[in-house]
């Protein structure tokens, strides 16, 4: 039917329960709230989500369980994300159709169908807010290492291919960051030279010129040390229009990181709101 809303979302681990989070984050707390109610309002019979935290080796992997549900104790930040249940419907006839789409495509795709598959936090945190009520189906996606920005781009395609002629409406959410050159401390910023790199490829996204933005990528990725290799971007960037509309919600650093959320709009939405590129604001 039609891919209603696209976006990249932060999931710092210190906003998964809202009360810890940190006044410099609240701003993407708060812009996490504002985007669930436009999905809300706009009722998707499916979110599929791309994580840099569900990181697969060689094969791209589509999680086509009927339901997703368990408690998640993050690895690597257990005292932030501890024992936290969730409880959200898949879509498993969508997954399926999916890997055999990329399957036919001649990308390498898995589907994962075992109850006991755990979710990541690049999952599960930025649904907690998007998706409170664990009312809307969810086929989450991984990021995948051996895969390049240009393969993984394709595989983007085949997905919004899928989407764009089944009969539902989706909403599509790439979870994580720009520059992510960690460093202790989650209230230290990128370096001024990875910040300077954020903002130009902002700069561009903001402007609409989405050829020049995914033209950035790998070097951006590189220099920068975008996640997961800017995977989740050259992903996102397949199901953004050229007459697509950014909308800038907020922004906020994460231990070196730099992480936006932004919204990309199809046109008959965006007609209605007159968002602009002076919108995005430089700190």
């Amino acid at each position: 039917m039609t891919i209603e809303l696209s976006m990249v979302v932060p999931h710092v681990p210190s906003i998964c329960h809202e009360e810890n989070a940190p006044e410099f984050q609240h701003g993407i707390v708060d812009g996490l709230k504002q985007v669930a109610k436009q999905i809300a309002d706009i009722n998707p019979d499916v979110v599929v989500l791309v994580s840099c935290h569900w990181p697969t080796t060689f094969e791209h992997y589509v999680d086509c369980n009927p339901v997703h549900k368990g408690s998640l104790t993050a690895q690597e930040a257990a005292n932030l994300i501890s024992d936290v249940p969730y409880n959200y419907k898949g879509d498993e006839e969508l997954a399926d159709q999916l890997v055999q789409a990329g399957r036919d495509a001649g990308i390498p795709v898995e589907g994962v169908h075992d109850l006991s598959f755990e979710w990541d936090y690049g999952t599960l945190v930025p649904l907690r807010y998007l998706v409170p009520n664990g009312d809307i189906p969810v086929i989450n996606l991984s990021v995948t290492l051996c895969a390049s920005l240009e393969e993984t781009y394709q595989w983007g395609q085949v997905i919004a291919k899928v989407l764009k002629e089944s009969d539902k409406k989706a909403v599509f959410v790439s979870s994580g960051a720009l520059a992510h050159n960690l460093v202790r401390g989650r209230h230290n910023m990128p370096t001024l030279s990875e910040h300077a790199l954020n903002h130009e490829f902002v700069n561009l996204v903001m402007k609409k010129d989405y050829e020049a933005a995914y033209k950035m990528l790998p070097q951006f990725s590189s220099m920068a040390k975008v996640e997961s290799g800017g995977r989740h971007l050259a992903m996102l960037f397949a199901f953004i229009d050229e007459d697509s509309t950014p909308v800038y919600y907020a922004d906020a650093q994460s231990s070196g990181s730099w992480n936006p959320l932004i919204t990309f709009e199809p046109a008959k939405l965006a007609q209605s709101k007159n968002h602009t590129e002076e919108e995005y604001v430089k700190e």
